[in-house]
């Protein structure tokens, strides 16, 4: 039996398998047959981005979640976090998200989340799997008079902006900020400038016209650098790009210098602890972040945690120590004393509110972090073996660590989301960063391209 389940859901082209709408209805089946006891009726909560595909998708799942019993509630476009939320708020048994995140259009996933807004355990993805892709175990219809019923929740989005409004104090709030957002022609593009208007800052929004086919197309987060452009242009305080799906938020300064993930996570820490609000005085992270970050935070006396990529293994982390902040060098950030999964635009509204609280521009704040030259180069790969047990790759790897010594690092690991190898090096200089990534880069291209 293979995997369905990624590092973050179900993922794939649309309209290709595993995203097809058959597929689809058996994970509804699933979900409510997983979820609802013996004499419970399961309620679900569905929402989606702005992809053309989502609404086929939905209705799928919505067709399998009511043929098992369960009842669907609908929100529409709507930011994963917006979701989780209203799902906890409610007390439905599960909140489904469709959506490929940052991805291009033509792909598409299911997120999966339980009513207490944290993600499936990997023993609930498993048996989720069973269900679908064992023909022998199949999900049963239920009778005629016990199908499941389906609604609209129509204020979805503005309960969500009220939730993000309400974690900044009134005596926070941000008028006098001039400020850009690009909402990537994605689920963000109605809830993320409402919260900052109603907020009272002013704000010139980009890239929230969505028609289906041009979410994540030049801009929101992966492409952050037109909104610098206009930052500088309009003489703004801060510019901020979300993805697809409203998880994670690219931030750029006064200046238009594109500030990494690390610093985001630097300076809300470091904002945190002068307030008393750093539990156990510890932050997550992945890997994959910066050297920089573990410099910035010894010199504030805070314990880095460092852990896997994936948002969910820097949940379980924060978990395990007790700790109110963690992220990823994606601008995937998750606040826990305000919410129980990654939020863009939370993350947002707490860079901006350090903004506020210090008096201090943007530049100046990320200042605090070096951000030491790292390269990162995505391989197309074929087929997924493990790095170990590929001699010419481990060798040009030990080579260039060897090379790099104490003054950089070499990273190597499979995208769970999409048939990527990813290479990263940080170094001392910019060039020999990019001459070292390029090096293993060509060994893993010639040995999995």
């Amino acid at each position: 039996m293979g995997r369905l389940f990624g590092t973050d859901g179900i993922r794939g082209v649309a309209n290709e398998y595993p995203m097809i709408p058959e597929m689809a209805e058996k994970i509804g089946r699933a979900i409510v047959h997983l979820l609802k006891g013996d004499n419970d009726k399961a309620q679900v909560l569905v929402g989606r981005d702005t992809r053309i595909s989502g609404e086929m998708l939905e209705q799928a799942l919505v067709s399998g979640i009511r043929s098992a019993g369960g009842d669907a509630y609908l929100t529409g476009p709507l930011p994963t976090p917006g979701v989780c939320y209203i799902a906890e708020k409610m007390g439905v048994d599960a909140g489904v998200v469709i959506s490929a995140s940052h991805n291009p259009f033509p792909d598409n996933g299911i997120k999966i989340f339980k009513g207490d807004g944290f993600k499936l355990t990997d023993e609930m993805e498993l048996q989720i799997e069973r269900l679908v892709l064992e023909n022998d175990t199949p999900v049963p219809s239920v009778e005629a008079n016990i199908i499941g019923e389906e609604s609209l929740i129509s204020d979805a989005c503005s309960q969500y902006v009220d939730f993000l409004k309400d974690t900044v104090s009134e005596e926070e709030i941000f008028g006098g900020l001039n400020a850009v957002l690009d909402c990537s022609n994605g689920a963000t593009f109605q809830a993320a400038p409402a919260t900052f208007i109603e907020l009272g800052a002013t704000v010139r929004t980009l890239f929230a016209e969505p028609d289906g086919r041009n979410i994540n197309l030049n801009c929101g987060s992966e492409y952050p650098q037109g909104l610098a452009e206009v930052v500088v242009r309009e003489k703004a305080n801060v510019g901020l790009a979300f993805d697809g799906d409203g998880d994670r938020v690219t931030a750029v300064d006064e200046t238009g210098t594109i500030l990494t993930g690390g610093q985001i996570l630097a300076i809300c820490a470091k904002q945190l602890k002068e307030e008393g609000r750093l539990t156990n005085n510890v932050v997550v992270s992945t890997v994959m972040s910066n050297i920089g970050l573990k410099l910035v935070l010894d010199d504030l006396s805070i314990d880095l945690v460092t852990t896997q990529v994936g948002d969910k293994h820097v949940l379980r982390d924060m978990l395990n120590k007790g700790a109110s902040i963690g992220g990823e060098d994606s601008g995937h950030m998750i606040f826990l004393d305000h919410h129980k999964t990654g939020d863009g635009v939370l993350t947002a509204l707490m860079l901006v509110r350090a903004m506020k609280k210090t008096g201090t521009p943007l530049s100046e704040l990320a200042g605090i972090m070096k951000v030491f030259p790292q390269c990162l180069v995505n391989v197309e790969v074929k087929k997924k073996l493990p790095i170990a047990d590929l001699p010419r790759i481990v060798a040009v790897i030990r080579d260039v660590e060897k090379a790099l010594r104490t003054g950089g690092r070499v990273l190597v690991r499979y995208s769970g989301t999409q048939p990527l190898c990813r290479v990263m090096v940080e170094g001392p200089t910019d060039q020999e960063t990019r001459e070292y990534c390029e090096r293993i880069a060509d060994v893993v291209r010639a040995e999995l391209g």
